[in-house]
């Protein structure tokens, strides 16, 4: 029997490895970025874009959110495996991020479960301009709302 509690080999029986089980994941950060969740090992299927009401977002010197009752934060919700998220969340300069269960809306105005990577306190450190720039622009390529690209550029 194989050891690692994410792997999908059968077992030395022979006998089949069960479906290897996804959640539903919402990325507001890096992670939104292709090539990004590829350097972590992760091709999602299917990408679509979500809202997330009451939180905002700020970079200090990366993304992390914080609660609001006066804002929205957009990004993508994808399904990962546990083994997936795992990877992610250990490559190099991620730092700590807890996960939270949270509702995202789809464009379609359904509300979806998901989990939601928060990190624990902010930095308060400088913008990374470099890293602002390309989420602005990943925000663009998602077709995100102007405003919210605008809020993006903005942020301090």
């Amino acid at each position: 029997m194989q050891n690692d509690k994410y792997s999908s080999q059968p077992d030395s029986e022979g006998a089949s490895p069960p479906a290897v089980k996804r959640v539903a994941v919402f990325f507001y950060g890096s992670f939104m970025r292709r090539e990004v969740m590829a350097r972590g090992g992760f091709q999602p299927d299917h990408i679509e874009v979500a809202k997330l009401n009451g939180f905002d977002i700020h970079l200090d010197p990366h993304a992390n959110i914080r609660r609001s009752d006066r804002h929205a934060i957009y990004g993508v919700l994808v399904r990962a495996s546990h083994a997936e998220l795992d990877r992610l969340y250990a490559m190099d300069g991620v730092g700590a991020f807890l996960p939270e269960a949270l509702l995202v809306e789809t464009r379609d105005g359904a509300l979806q479960p998901a989990l939601c990577y928060i990190p624990p306190a902010r930095d308060s450190q400088p913008t990374d301009r470099a890293y602002q720039e390309r989420l602005v622009a990943v925000a663009r390529e998602y077709g995100f709302p102007d405003w919210y690209a605008e809020r993006l550029a903005g942020c301090r």
